[in-house]
């Protein structure tokens, strides 16, 4: 005699089929939107927060620059010898710094033009001179 084979029928909820199959295809599609969309964010979020690092900074070199040129105004062209002289001679009342909490440099004279003066920020790596600096 021959066996019978049991059949069974399988609705699609009884049906295992691995991770895809717990998930399904629309709930994964959903899974991925959502993580795209909180990366979106989170990737939008830093690139706004270094910007307005770079426009803070960038507000605080004005400052300072302004500042340089009243003091060489009233000393006769000469250059501070550092940003603290600023303070000491009223011109500001704290020590200039970038967003990043670290002090402006200042250079006098210039690279570019040595009858100036140059005010910049390491940026936000701190990295004296490195590529993401602030002029």
């Amino acid at each position: 005699m021959a066996r019978q084979r049991e059949t069974r029928v399988f609705f699609p909820w009884e049906r295992r089929r691995g991770l895809f199959g717990m998930l399904s295809r629309a709930r994964l599609r959903l899974v991925v939107l959502v993580a795209l969309a909180i990366a979106f964010v989170v990737w939008t979020r830093v690139r706004e927060e270094r910007a307005a690092g770079v426009r803070a900074t960038r507000a605080s070199i004005t400052l300072a620059y302004r500042s340089v040129q009243a003091y060489r105004a009233d000393h006769a062209g000469a250059c501070p010898k550092n940003l603290s002289e600023l303070v000491t001679g009223g011109y500001v009342r704290d020590i200039p710094v970038d967003a990043w909490g670290r002090e402006l440099r200042l250079t006098c004279p210039g690279r570019r033009d040595s009858s100036n003066f140059e005010i910049s920020s390491d940026g936000p790596d701190g990295v004296p001179g490195g590529l993401d600096r602030v002029e």
